[in-house]
């Protein structure tokens, strides 16, 4: 089904592989000449060339990258806005696509989340931005459709930035990448490896491109096979995808912690874009004649079976065949997993006991957002549901269309209609099933979701109140094949006589015309900014001192720790745009007692800087001074900052929300230690707030609550060491080795300067 290779190997004519070894050298060179070379072949990946046209370095190795586009949501942009125009903001350089899809429902946290909406409207009409307004698509669906083309570059502050299948390679990140370009800065990264994805082959009916994708993630997340590298889709089974099937698939690379991915294009891509009136922005994208890629990943999409992603993780993958024969030892193994990420041993982790019959009752289905609500993927499950019911009890099904566009021709085709018919309910273009913002199980509740994520929580139970359900990732196909079956977990592959139905899709751009706000361009510095009393600026942040006495506020030991985890999604999203409110939820799911240590020390920090005693509120800081004084009599109040740190493993896997960040920072963080970053973003989103990301390899010798001191950090920084002594202190001080993978010029700037404000600011 899926074969990794991860030595290099190269693809000739875009469908013969070579693996990399003497052999083959000899057989390329004898079949090419000086047209091979190994430096030529790792040039002819698409994904060099496109890199390569948007860096400005002049390095072909250390990028330097501008972009296209940039795209954010209602959970991002205000504070992008806000930081830039706190940077000297004065107009949109760029086209910036300002979306309303996830702080959607404005039930949920009264008039906060329309007054996010019309910053965000004001800030389109100020600086020269396009905004859509709530309900009127998801983020993605509205960049597929209106911005992404082939060959270009496209940076957005949500994680699932992905619009390789249109040809555009396109990156999620934090807010303050997103700020970097909105300044005429670049995107600063090593040249990537790039990893082959070799299809072939053609799906079976009722395997669908959720399906496709979670089989990938399981086969290389956990290996870390693609992180941080350029997921390169080529061979022959690509013809046999339409768009919309590769856009499904795409989207979901996020979660393997790739950094970007791209598609060869062809006649569907051009049919696709001269839908959606941009014909113009078709390139034919191929390998070259002999192309060399670092890693390969070989599909055979004919051996795809519907799968299903069991909480707490998209990785955590079975063929629903497999499940449904296996049912209480696989459910046994998933719970006693899944208990170990609760953390909480008064809170029961249960699904055998959903398990009638000898088969799987689950309570609720959703189809919806960037990866679920493609038209294709509502046709196809109209199909299923067409002329069933889902019947009257416990389990429902909504669906939510992508885009406006999308809805309106459910409508008009008649699908829309037997949807309706089978009893699942539609709802408008939104992204809160993803993160916790829209149905919401009930307690021990098991939902079934072509989304993108089912990490723990962020269906929106609070465990802390002892409310916990759970989210299995399925594709639309085999959602509304459970639906068919009342709720009773069924691949589409085993409903008969399916007559599966994708009337033509005609675009009707009259909706976004009527309704979107195209400022790019058109800025109008007279106008204001429309606040709302939630909106608030960002804290100051002193830049670093010379030395750091940190506090461990938590230690987390888990093997990894999601975004959602630092900060939780869901019913925080309302304050967003209030620094010192959300900084109030920051780790409450993981570690409740985080925020009171990391406010209770960072008084400290607020004293020394205001002139005061830093010592009255904490009076075992006095002792930890004195300690280090025995061996660093250098130190003192005026050359060493006073602030807290959090230890992981492998923290930052999933979203791309910098506040994830931003929150320790408001709470007096200097510093975070793990094993190693689950993303590239989540430490860049450090960086951009001054926090230091510190690799330990060792087990850590420190315990919550304990101090450690970090002596002549500015120097090392400056001097760009990446190891240095640290010291846990107790009675003694103890040493300890820290350090810090390769910063750039800027990055190292930055963390000197506090923040990014700071240093754009200087």
């Amino acid at each position: 089904m899926i074969t990794l290779y991860n030595e290099g190997v190269y693809l000739v004519n875009g469908n013969e592989i070579y693996f990399n070894n003497s052999e083959s050298d000899a057989k390329l060179k004898e079949r090419f000449g000086n047209r091979y070379s190994l430096e030529d072949a790792k040039k002819n990946t698409i994904a060099y060339s496109i890199m390569q046209k948007h860096n400005t370095s002049g390095d072909e190795k250390s990028l330097k990258l501008k972009f296209d586009a940039l795209a954010s949501h209602d959970i991002t942009f205000v504070g992008i806005v806000q930081t830039a125009r706190a940077s000297g903001l004065e107009k949109f350089p760029i086209p910036y696509v300002l979306t309303n899809c996830h702080n959607s429902l404005c039930a949920v946290g009264g008039t906060i989340n329309e007054d996010d909406h019309l910053f965000g409207l004001s800030a389109a009409k100020k600086y020269g931005g396009i905004y859509v307004p709530a309900h009127f698509a998801v983020i993605h669906q509205y960049m597929r459709e209106m911005m992404a083309g082939c060959g270009k570059m496209i940076l957005g502050s949500d994680s699932h930035t992905r619009y390789g299948a249109l040809g555009t390679m396109a990156i999620g990140e934090g807010g303050g990448e997103l700020v970097k370009q909105l300044l005429s800065k670049t995107y600063d990264v090593q040249l990537p490896q790039v990893v082959g994805v070799y299809l072939t082959g053609k799906p079976q009916k009722g395997v669908g491109p959720q399906d496709v994708a979670l089989a990938i993630i399981g086969k290389v997340f956990k290996n870390g096979f693609v992180k941080n590298k350029v997921m390169e889709f080529v061979g022959p089974g690509v013809d046999n995808l339409s768009v919309e099937y590769r856009l499904g698939v795409d989207v979901m690379t996020t979660e393997t912690t790739c950094l970007s991915s791209v598609w060869k294009t062809d006649s569907k891509v051009k049919d696709y874009l001269t839908l959606h009136g941009r014909e113009n922005e078709y390139g034919e994208l191929n390998p070259g004649e002999v192309t060399y890629y670092d890693g390969l990943i070989c599909v055979d999409l004919s051996e795809i079976k519907p799968m299903i992603a069991m909480p707490f993780h998209p990785s955590n993958i079975y063929t629903i065949e497999e499940l449904n024969a296996n049912l209480d030892d696989i459910l046994a193994k998933v719970e006693q997993e899944g208990q170990k990420q609760v953390g909480n041993k008064n809170l029961k982790f249960s699904l055998r006991d959903k398990i009638v019959d000898n088969k799987l009752y689950v309570e609720q289905g959703c189809i919806a957002g960037c990866a679920g609500g493609n038209y294709e993927n509502v046709c196809e499950a109209a199909s299923i549901l067409d002329g069933h019911s889902i019947g009257n009890d416990e389990f429902a099904l909504s669906v939510y269309p992508s885009s406006q566009p999308v809805y309106y021709e459910l409508v008009q085709n008649g699908l829309a209609g037997k949807l309706m018919n089978s009893g699942a309910v539609l709802k408008t273009a939104f992204c809160g099933p993803c993160f916790g913002g829209g149905d919401t199980p009930a307690n021990n509740s098991l939902s079934i979701r072509h989304t993108t994520r089912n990490f723990p929580n962020r269906e929106g139970s609070k465990p802390n109140e002892g409310q916990l359900s759970y989210v299995a990732l399925m594709d639309a196909r085999s959602i509304a094949a459970t639906a068919v079956n009342k709720g009773f977990l069924t691949a589409a592959t085993d409903i008969e006589d399916v007559k599966y139905d994708i009337p033509k899709y005609y675009f009707n751009k009259k909706i976004y015309d009527d309704r979107v706000y195209g400022g790019f361009e058109k800025p109008d510095a007279e106008k204001e900014l429309r606040f709302g009393p939630n909106i608030k600026d960002w804290p100051v942040v002193p830049a670093l001192a010379d030395n750091l006495v940190l506090k461990v506020a938590s230690v987390i030991k888990d093997p990894v720790t999601t975004t959602d985890e630092l900060i939780p999604s869901g019913d925080t999203s309302a304050y967003r745009s209030n620094p010192l409110r959300l900084a109030e939820f920051t780790l409450s799911r993981k570690d409740p007692e985080y925020v009171g240590k990391a406010k209770q020390i960072h008084k400290s920090e607020e004293a020394r800087i205001n002139g005061k005693d830093a010592f009255e509120e904490n009076k075992d800081l006095e002792k930890v001074f004195n300690t280090i004084k025995e061996n660093f009599a250098d130190i003192n109040l005026e050359n060493t900052g006073i602030g807290s740190v959090i230890y992981a493993i492998k923290p930052g896997d999933g979203s791309a929300r910098e506040q994830a960040a931003s929150c320790q920072k408001v709470l007096g963080g200097y510093a975070n230690i793990a094993k190693e970053y689950a993303t590239k973003r989540y430490r860049s989103n450090l960086i951009n707030w001054g926090i230091l990301p510190f690799i330990m390899e060792e087990d850590p010798k420190f315990e919550c609550d304990d101090f450690i001191f970090v002596p002549n950090i500015r120097k090392a920084l400056s001097d760009k060491l990446s190891e240095m002594d640290a010291y846990v202190v107790r009675d003694k001080v103890e040493k300890i080795t820290l350090k810090i993978d390769r910063l750039s010029k800027d990055e190292t700037d930055i963390l000197l300067s506090g923040c990014l404000i700071n240093y754009n600011k200087r």
